[in-house]
């Protein structure tokens, strides 16, 4: 690895932690020791210890947004969202003009599967700012789990429309698509999309396809979409459509 890589940043950061923690020994109370400590352990991966120190600055400084969005992000990594959700909401709740900790909210509630709570979360978001790119994104993806094909598509090509080309944006549009029954338009869009990703969106992308194209095909198209490699060569190829 040259110099100045990730690599090199992640070696500096563990080489860090002895000394952070030597720090902590004289002086347990060190808040901002507590958040250098975490810093370094979530850059290399170390979530659960990261956590731990993240949860010690909060508990000595409770006011300090930045361990509270600190302590959020390490718990997103670990798959722990609804945790991640109420400190966003936390945050939000403080000081609701900042829009990025409500869409923070919604994006984890839904992870989460509080569809519901990450909706409204959405909508609020929204509502501050019309023309935030993630807030009528996570709209659009929640309303997607909710079963709103109309909202949901009108939320997905905002997006579409304040950051074109997006492929976040172009996929929600095509599961809207696809929940409000527009099969044929969906199943071109996941084909588009699927030609520009790669591994593992393109893999993402390719199944949805497949799943949609088995709802329409005959005996010989179920045996073709049984085939992942086969149905992606035919997918290349344009062979295959949906009406």
């Amino acid at each position: 690895m040259t110099a100045g890589d990730g690599g090199d940043a992640g070696d500096d950061l563990e080489a860090s932690l002895p000394r952070l923690s030597a720090r902590l020994a004289e002086r347990p109370g060190d808040d901002a020791a507590h958040e250098a400590r975490a810093r370094a352990l979530l850059a290399i991966g170390r979530l659960d210890e990261a956590e731990r120190d993240a949860m010690d600055a909060v508990r000595i400084d409770p006011d300090e947004v930045r361990y509270r969005e600190l302590l959020a992000e390490i718990q997103s990594q670990r798959g722990e969202h609804a945790d991640a959700a109420a400190e966003y909401a936390r945050l939000a709740q403080r000081d609701p003009r900042q829009v990025a900790w409500t869409v923070a909210e919604a994006a984890e509630r839904i992870e989460a599967a509080e569809t519901g709570k990450g909706v409204e979360a959405a909508r609020r978001a929204v509502r501050l700012e019309p023309n935030n790119f993630d807030a009528q994104l996570a709209l659009a993806r929640g309303l997607i789990r909710l079963g709103d094909a109309h909202g949901a598509l009108q939320a997905a090509r905002r997006a579409g429309d304040l950051r074109p080309g997006d492929a976040a944006a172009r996929e929600a549009t095509a599961d809207a698509l696809w929940l409000g029954e527009h099969d044929a338009d969906a199943f071109e869009a996941f084909r588009a999309l699927a030609a520009e990703l790669s591994h593992p969106d393109r893999e993402r992308l390719l199944g949805k396809a497949r799943t949609l194209y088995r709802q329409h095909a005959g005996w010989f198209g179920g045996l073709l979409a049984s085939s992942p490699w086969l149905f992606a060569i035919a997918m290349r190829r344009g062979w295959l459509t949906v009406r």
